[in-house]
């Protein structure tokens, strides 16, 4: 099997693609290969950044360029590709791994794998219904042009390729490599009746908001994380706003439940960081979730606030029901390793290096 000496892979730091970008990062600089990690958006915070530049074998830059969902101008631009090209050149790599689409088509040497990991035609679908409006036609063109510059397409859900590929037309060499990570064992002598949630307030997909809705009619109190989440008046909520991953942890490990009720969900790598934690998992019905977890969690229609309330006070007063789903969760969850996931991708960059030179041999 041919393995990629060095990978140059994008990726943004303001969602769940920076923890699985990191996890990759770090499976694959234990087998050897070099990573340099261009981050597209807004520049990590200084958790994150001390997180990534202390893992064997990654280098990390912020060329400081838009992220396509956030500036929706389209394809490159010119000053764009130019950096790209001109870190790729300076780096080498026998492989492009972009977590996202239109850098894809900035003209790399390499070959270039594609992972899709949200999109906003899938998102508006699931979150808002009908078409995407004309005004995201130039996104779509720079979503477009990167998926043709692709040698191969990922996803982490079967569910999700299959929603990607009704939406954007046939995939080049599409695959299904599962999302993965591995965390450290936390010291936790017994758990606390708290219910947890993590994610965007303002995000419609994750639908924190069900769960705050319905938190003043719980027995036990609802603690919340993510950006955008602030104190509301009258809130029965502890909102925590954005917390460095161990401290998320840590209270992973303490919480007895982990609620995402989402509408639309790629994978949900929050809901696996809490079942290796040992929570309970309480998640919308959407088949991308219910293929990753099927019996080792509870499920709920996004939009039926009456149902979640219900199940949450079903496993709050059934004490016996809530440790055999933690039980489940937690043995679910093994099955998600970061071992597996780099195992997965190396297979897939093999598939790929097969068809196409690496750098030495470009360069012979």
């Amino acid at each position: 099997m041919t393995r990629p000496r060095r990978i140059l892979m994008t990726a943004d730091a303001v969602g769940g693609v920076w923890t699985y970008a990191l996890e990759l990062a770090r499976g694959l600089g234990a087998r050897g290969t070099e990573i340099l990690l261009v981050v597209i958006g807004p520049e990590p915070t200084a958790d994150q950044r001390a997180e990534a530049i202390a893992l064997p074998g990654l280098a990390l830059v912020v060329p400081h360029l838009e992220l396509e969902w956030q500036d929706r101008a389209g394809p490159l631009t010119a000053a764009a590709r130019q950096r790209l090209l001109g870190l790729a050149e300076a780096f080498r790599p026998d492989l492009v791994h972009c977590n996202g689409f239109r850098e894809a088509a900035a003209g790399f040497k390499a070959p270039v794998l594609v992972v899709a990991h949200s999109c906003i035609r899938t998102w508006w679908k699931a979150c808002r219904g009908g078409r995407v409006p004309a005004e995201w036609d130039a996104y779509a063109r720079g979503v477009q042009a990167g998926l043709a510059a692709a040698a191969a397409v990922a996803a982490p859900t079967e569910a999700f390729l299959g929603e990607f590929a009704a939406a954007w037309g046939p995939l080049t060499h599409p695959r299904i490599v599962p999302n993965g990570l591995d965390l450290e064992p936390a010291s936790v002598l017994r758990r606390r009746p708290v219910i947890l949630a993590a994610g965007r307030l303002w995000d419609e997909a994750k639908n924190v908001r069900a769960l705050a809705d319905i938190a003043g009619s719980l027995p036990w109190p609802v603690l919340t994380a993510g950006d955008g989440l602030e104190e509301e008046n009258g809130s029965v909520v502890r909102w925590l706003g954005r917390l460095p991953r161990p401290e998320l942890h840590r209270l992973m490990a303490e919480a007895a439940i982990f609620v995402a009720p989402a509408r639309y969900e790629p994978f949900g790598l929050a809901a696996l960081e809490a079942a290796r934690s040992g929570c309970a998992l309480v998640l919308g019905k959407i088949p991308s979730l219910v293929e990753i977890w099927d019996d080792a969690a509870r499920f709920v229609p996004p939009d039926d606030p009456g149902t979640l309330r219900r199940t949450l006070l079903d496993l709050i007063d059934d004490q016996e029901a809530l440790l055999r789903l933690q039980a489940a969760a937690s043995q679910r969850a093994a099955l998600y390793s970061r071992e597996r996931m780099v195992e997965g991708y190396e297979a897939l960059y093999a598939e790929i290096l097969a068809h196409h030179p690496t750098a030495e041999d470009r360069a012979a």
